[in-house]
């Protein structure tokens, strides 16, 4: 009973706030901990009990920013429980919200979030009053990614429309026409954005990290695929659990995720990118290599170069899939539950979201275990911290705050949508 209620721990700090205490002695970092506090939510026990289809919409609430990676991740499980296959233009639907979700979360990082630390501002909200048309530009981005979610999942906060075999209901052709004018301007916007966030100031900083992300044959990966590593994994989303595991640390409610036998690892658009480079547009491609950018990046400062070129590949693919659409007979496959599990796993802006569910024959849940991005990024966060906080010792104590505070958000940790939410604690010895 005591390992359930951790693991349900962790499930609470998909958003809230989080803190750094780092203790210095003799010059030297003796102790790093990045906490996350917040109260549990209690999500994987709220679906204990609940029928299958329920799944989408509960687990929508547990995130405002990606709701949809936790209903495809919730979907895909639930359909692999069932052994249903979800193809053609359903599939491609699912592909085309996702590019919304991705859309709408990297311009809200890349603009509000993580450019002030870069530009030397407190907020967007400063920023906006010397670079007005930077963040007007940025709005509008986030716009776009809104409006494909709200079009395709029925509203832009916790959609509606998503269900275990389609949709509820799916748009005509003639829906997704003004989606189209609007992502040509985006797609120019997502272009323009690479080459700005190309001219910021980078730390000199690269680690020997261990990426983790879905590869597909044939597409950069959103809802399928095979979960591999630059070091040699290469497992389906079943085996999992034989591979990675949570561990409890003291000063953190969320569960620290590992590589079994090996330890830390980086999920997201870093890791998605040196794991996929080649599966990104070609447009997408050039732009990267424009911005300075080899198809293998080690420096997670630069992670906000590396989420415009996602814009800029999610704003192509929408196109893409848009053109190519033609309305299917039905808004969704037959599902008939049966006793077993399932497993998904999808592609959040943040990384991977791992989905595990066992049902009865009457498709009620028995068990649920979610596993969501910043979980799995904490560890890798705390060793980055290890080893960038000893080189900016010298910094006074704002600046070395802001220093620690971009470190953080270069993972755009699911913890708080504010653009402060470290507290930052130096004992000097």
């Amino acid at each position: 009973m005591k390992s359930k209620t951790i693991k349900v721990d962790y499930l609470a700090r998909v958003e809230g706030e989080g803190s750094l205490y780092v203790k210095i002695k003799d010059k030297s970092v003796v102790d790093v901990k990045f906490k996350i506090f917040e109260p549990p939510r209690f999500f994987e026990a709220f679906l204990r009990g609940r029928n299958f289809s329920e799944a989408p919409d509960i687990t929508a609430r547990i995130c405002g920013i990606c709701p949809i990676a936790y209903q495809m991740s919730a979907v895909h499980a639930m359909e692999d429980a069932f052994d249903v296959t979800v193809d053609g233009q359903l599939r491609a639907l699912r592909r085309l919200i996702y590019c919304g979700e991705w859309i709408e979360s990297h311009a809200l990082h890349v603009y509000m979030l993580h450019a002030p630390d870069f530009l030397g501002y407190a907020d967007a909200i400063r920023m906006a009053k010397d670079h007005p048309a930077i963040v007007q530009r940025g709005l509008q981005l986030k716009k776009t990614g809104n409006d494909i979610v709200a079009l395709l999942g029925g509203r832009e906060i916790h959609p509606i429309n998503v269900r275990v075999g389609g949709f509820y209901k799916v748009p005509a052709k003639r829906d997704l026409a003004p989606l189209a004018e609007r992502l040509k301007w985006a797609r120019d916007a997502a272009l323009e954005t690479v080459r700005w966030t190309a001219t910021l100031n980078f730390p000199d900083f690269e680690q020997d990290y261990e990426f983790v992300a879905l590869h597909h044959p044939d597409e950069y990966p959103f809802n399928e695929g095979r979960l591999v590593s630059n070091k040699g994994l290469d497992i389906s989303v079943r085996d999992y659990d034989d591979s990675f595991t949570e561990e409890h640390v003291q000063h953190s409610n969320a569960l620290h995720s590992v590589i079994k036998g090996r330890g830390a690892f980086f999920v997201g658009p870093l890791a998605r990118y040196n794991l996929n480079f080649n599966r990104l547009s070609l447009l997408a491609q050039e732009a990267a290599r424009s911005a300075g950018l080899s198809p293998v990046c080690y420096n997670p400062f630069q992670s906000i170069i590396v989420r415009s070129v996602e814009i800029l590949y999610a704003c192509n693919e929408a196109l893409r899939i848009i053109d190519q659409y033609e309305k299917p007979d039905s808004p969704s496959v037959q599902v008939q539950p049966r006793t077993g599990t399932g497993y998904g796993c999808t592609e959040a802006p943040r990384g991977i979201l791992y989905h595990r569910y066992s049902m009865d024959d009457t498709g009620v849940i028995l068990d649920a275990q979610i596993v969501p991005p910043t979980s799995q990024n904490q560890k890798t966060i705390e060793n980055d911290l290890w080893q960038f906080i000893p080189k900016h010792l010298d910094l006074p104590q704002e600046m070395l705050t802001l220093q620690c505070e971009q470190a953080i958000r270069n993972y755009d940790p699911c913890i708080s949508c504010a653009t402060h939410f470290l507290k930052l604690r130096v004992d000097r010895e």
